[in-house]
């Protein structure tokens, strides 16, 4: 009996203090701009009836993230002269995502597409960037047996934001408009910069440890790792990165667009549908977090990535099935289930290779790479689907479609059902590379 209360005891205790409440923060603050991006943004557009294929396109305002690593070591070596360095950054950027968050709210789409697509690559360009503070804010915070749990909280509230961003600012726009919608958005980006000076701060030795010049915050990160793992563990690792959530990326790409195309409206998509994905996500993430500190974040990414992959075919069955409010709650509970266990897991990995000093850049190099197949991939999604049919606004939309059924793609596409098979089959590799780079028999401390 001791010893269970004592393990309750202990367990709260890793739970309830302020470095979790700060990975709270982090998760809210990291969420609200990409979930605007990849989710509210498009549904504003596919209800202005502009074409699948452009929408598609837009995700390419998402490729900031796969880049980041490039001005990541910027972030590490210079600071603002009167505020915390971490602090200083979040700060910052979070005031310029307001600002333009709250002007892309007064764009008409059908007649700009081009002022949207420069606000989007600006959105994604300053979240990409608060991303590369927060990532290293977080890993400089947490000690190693606490990354399993902090990135697991930290995912639990990224999903979060996504309620507000999505579900919020679609029942914002149903009630009154779009501008406001957009407002309010940004308004909670405005409160987040100010919850800033509240933060937890970081261990001076760490600060110490920072690169002092330019040069070396740019090279020592990538010699750090490299002496460490090894070319071919390198190698291996990033393979892994840019694999593991491939299938489960594409498969929820475009899924604003399929509501839409399946009949589902904003009440439908907000009240249904965001309900169903984000507290069964929310769960995912708490369990995950707390079954890796009972059997490690190798073997969590073996258990978590297999129920990620087998929930995809929840899609499968909402495709067979439009208009069905049941079918969208459960395969939307299913997936978003998956997903929460398998990002926790991943995201704590990511964090569990990276060297806390040389963390920003690190760091940025991972998730950047994890990005590229949400990005590259969801921009041909949309020609997948629906081929080169359709009315597309964009000419380069047209280009690419054309491009992608001379390499074999049917005219009318596969359709939502075979596409979502191929997302299923997508989802292997990564699988398949568990073995080398987190073995099944190896359990480390964190």
């Amino acid at each position: 009996m001791r010893e269970q209360d004592n393990a309750q005891r202990s367990l709260w205790r890793a739970v309830a203090n302020r470095r979790m409440l700060a990975c709270i923060f982090t998760g809210l603050a990291s969420g609200l701009p990409l979930y605007l991006l990849i989710q509210t943004v498009p549904f504003w557009l596919r209800q202005s009836e502009v074409s699948l294929q452009d929408i598609g396109l837009l995700a390419l305002a998402q490729l900031p993230y796969t880049w980041k690593f490039l001005w990541a070591p910027l972030l590490d070596r210079y600071r603002f002269a009167s505020l915390p360095h971490r602090q200083g950054w979040i700060f910052t950027f979070q005031l310029l995502l307001a600002a333009v968050v709250a002007f892309l709210g007064f764009v008409q789409p059908l007649g700009a597409l081009l002022t949207i697509g420069v606000c989007s690559v600006l959105v994604g360009f300053f979240s990409a960037s608060l991303d590369i503070v927060l990532d290293a804010y977080r890993r400089e915070l947490l000690d190693d047996d606490q990354l399993g749990l902090g990135n697991s909280i930290h995912v639990q509230a990224y999903r979060i934001s996504g309620l507000v961003a999505y579900s919020g600012a679609l029942l914002v726009a149903a009630a009154f408009s779009w501008e406001i919608a957009f407002a309010s958005v940004a308004g909670l980006m405005v409160l987040g910069a100010l919850a800033t000076w509240l933060l937890p701060g970081l261990n001076a030795a760490r600060e110490r440890d920072r690169p002092k010049r330019l040069r070396d915050a740019f090279v020592m990160p990538f010699q750090e790792y490299l002496a460490r793992r090894g070319p071919g563990g390198v190698l291996l690792v990033l393979s892994f990165i840019f694999l593991y959530k491939l299938g489960d990326s594409m498969a929820t790409a475009l899924s604003s667009a399929l509501f839409v195309d399946l009949g589902f409206n904003e009440q439908d998509v907000a009240y249904v549908a965001k309900n169903a994905a984000l507290w069964p996500a929310i769960a995912g993430a708490l369990l995950g977090g707390i079954a890796m500190l009972r059997i490690g974040i190798n073997r969590a990414l073996w258990v978590f990535g297999l129920i990620q992959l087998l929930t995809i075919f929840g899609f499968v069955w909402l495709a067979q099935n439009p208009g069905n409010l049941w079918v969208l709650g459960g395969a939307l509970a299913a997936e978003y289930f998956g997903v929460g266990l398998g990002t926790a897991a991943f995201v704590a990995f990511m964090a569990r290779e990276t060297s806390p000093a040389l963390a920003a850049t690190q760091l940025a190099l991972f998730t950047a790479l994890s990005a590229v197949p949400r990005v590259g991939a969801s921009a041909v999604t949309g020609f997948l689907v629906s081929g080169s049919e359709g009315q597309s606004l964009s000419g380069l939309a047209a280009v690419l479609g054309e491009l992608l059924v001379g390499f074999g793609l049917p005219p009318e596409g596969l359709g939502w059902v075979r596409f979502f098979y191929l997302c299923v089959a997508l989802a292997v590799p990564g699988m398949l590379l568990l073995p080398l780079v987190a073995p099944w028999q190896q359990r480390p401390s964190s």
